[in-house]
């Protein structure tokens, strides 16, 4: 696998983009903050990749959004633009492939901003390959001037792409919990961002009290979260698209931790109901309810496996919180979780291959994955406090919400080995983070073309 090998040799609203069909710009004739990205547990060689300032309207700022994001990703080490050598690339020129390998760049990006005739922009970027001499990626956006953030994600994702093998990640947002005020007076407001933090959106006035806000995997405008109010607890519907929130209904109980299945048709949650908690599905077209589980512990945090087949869950039927699964109807019913301490918050990844849950043991909390039948279970971080483990759209990162003693609630993600641990962008406080799908397919190849192109 590309990402293995990579490891080994060197480690909210809807906007509409007109993406060219693998496009390619002409062929040559015959501002994001620094990131702090924590790496530990072995050895990581991130990739030297120069990313050279685009040329054209926000250039600069777009090259710094690729570069943050590369950085996150902990696979990449961006290199500082002030050392590179060679000046005044431009799309119609292949690099000055020496002056690039004399400085230790093992990959340079570069592109242009291009104004079109009805006040859109192009947005075109090559990358090549100096120690090869080849062209690794070229590709071309449309958009207008104001969606050039999310074009430097874009573009980042497709480097990724092309360099590891698997799907991107960075074109994607974060609904979460943010909160505010003291803890006497806390205010409570769901809230969405890109995924790096920025321009995030507040969707309520904190007048109720948010509880697990979840995407649709189907639709990255579709949510779902649980607010409280002083008599009611409730799910809501919200599209992001067009605003419009809509309840699923009283229910005879509080409802807790609501999922949406994989294709959208059902919503999974728990409802504490006599001093007892279980699990429902219910059919989101009908409106029909269904009880999964009847035993006598508490029974919540349900996830759907990606076909929609399984669901795990949370229970302390045993005496303790451990992690069970059962099959979509409720039939089936059986522990997975082996270890000890107390297992919550399990999310099943959009791989299908991993459970990812929160741990709770030896005076710390820790985020970890295990396979589906509770087997290979790793520890990805251990800290004072941390919950909610939320997958990223290719199955490779988790976010979570992490807290210090004393200090205040942040989002922070991990890869999946566990070495690169870093606090996501959004400056404030959050919780209950929840990661949307891509909100764009990727191109299904993504290749140099051209007489240059490397080798697949």
């Amino acid at each position: 696998m590309r990402l293995n090998r990579l490891l080994a040799s060197v480690a909210i609203l809807a906007m509409t983009v007109s993406t060219a069909t693998a496009q390619t710009p002409p062929a040559p004739q015959p501002s994001g903050d620094p990131v702090e990205v924590e790496i530990d547990q072995g050895v990581l060689r991130p990739m030297q990749i120069a990313v050279v300032n685009f040329n054209g309207q926000n250039g600069a700022d777009l090259g710094g959004v690729i570069r943050a994001d590369l950085r996150r990703s902990g696979y990449f080490e961006p290199m500082d633009p002030a050392g590179f050598v060679e000046t005044g690339l431009t799309l119609a020129n292949a690099p000055n492939f020496p002056q690039w390998t004399s400085i230790g760049a093992q990959a340079v990006l570069y592109g242009a901003v291009t104004p079109r005739p009805d006040g859109r922009n192009d947005f075109g970027f090559r990358l090549y390959d100096p120690y090869r001499q080849c062209q690794l990626a070229s590709y071309q956006f449309t958009a207008t001037p104001e969606q050039w953030r999310r074009i430097g994600h874009k573009i980042a994702d497709l480097i990724y792409q092309r360099m590891t093998g698997e799907s991107g990640l960075f074109d994607s947002r974060v609904v979460f919990v943010s909160e505010s005020g003291t803890q006497l007076n806390r205010l409570s407001r769901l809230a969405i961002s890109d995924q790096d933090g920025f321009n995030p959106v507040y969707l309520t006035q904190g007048d109720e009290v948010i509880m697990s806000p979840r995407f649709s995997l189907n639709d990255p405008n579709e949510i779902t979260y649980v607010a409280l109010g002083r008599d009611y607890s409730r799910i809501y519907l919200f599209n992001l698209s067009t605003g419009r929130r809509e309840s699923l209904g009283e229910f005879d109980g509080q409802v807790l931790a609501p999922r949406f299945s994989n294709d959208g048709s059902k919503m999974a949650f728990s409802i504490i109901r006599g001093g007892n908690t279980d699990v429902y599905v219910m059919d989101l077209a009908s409106r029909n309810l269904r009880r999964l589980t009847s035993d006598p512990g508490i029974d919540t945090s349900p996830s759907f496996s990606p076909d929609n087949s399984q669901i795990v869950f949370t229970s302390d039927r045993s005496g303790s919180a451990r992690l069970y699964t059962m099959r979509a109807d409720g039939t089936g019913q059986r522990p997975i979780s082996r270890g000890g301490g107390l297992y919550t918050a399990p999310n099943w990844s959009p791989r299908g291959d991993l459970i990812a849950f929160t741990k709770q043991g030896g005076g710390r909390f820790s985020t970890g994955v295990m396979a589906t039948d509770g087997s290979g279970e790793r520890i990805l971080s251990s800290s004072y406090f941390e919950e909610g483990p939320s997958w990223a759209p290719n199955g490779r990162y988790i976010m979570f919400a992490r807290q210090s003693p004393g200090g205040d609630t942040r989002l922070w993600t991990v890869d999946l080995s566990g070495r690169v641990v870093s606090q996501a962008g959004y400056p404030g406080r959050g919780t209950d983070p929840a990661w949307s799908p891509l909100l764009d397919e990727q191109p299904a190849n993504l290749g140099g073309g051209g007489p240059d192109g490397c080798p697949t």
